[in-house]
């Protein structure tokens, strides 16, 4: 855990550890991981990349957590989660969804996690 509090205080060790992680996933997890990450750091720049319970992970500019991945394989589960932390600003009323299922990403959900991790930021 001290390395992945050292990561995310810089935006290359952060990178590095998010990168290395996601080449440890299996294949269809590490396929999905890697895209993700393309659409978070495309979509919202400053967040900074690091990894959070040894998974792929996005805080913004304060260092708050504000989304996630985790792998389906690291549980063994059919679908990998995509998720936001409390810091998000993706309140709704009453109730919102903080995490999602992801069992393959098409154009359609990338868009979707595009959105989110904007409003999320905003």
């Amino acid at each position: 855990m001290k390395a992945e509090a050292r990561a995310s205080k810089n935006r290359e060790d952060g990178e590095k550890a998010v990168l290395a992680a996601i080449a440890q996933m299996e294949e269809s997890d590490r396929t999905m991981a890697g895209r993700l990450h393309e659409i978070i750091i495309d979509s919202v720049p400053d967040l900074m990349p690091k990894t959070w319970y040894g998974m792929p992970a996005y805080t913004n500019k304060e260092g708050k957590l504000i989304c996630f991945f985790q792998a389906a394989g690291k549980f063994n589960v059919r679908y990998a989660t995509f998720g936001f932390q409390p810091d998000a600003k993706l309140d709704d009323g009453n109730m919102w969804p903080t995490s999602f299922a992801l069992l393959k990403l098409t154009a359609d959900e990338e868009a979707k996690i595009k959105a989110l991790v904007k409003q999320a930021t905003s």
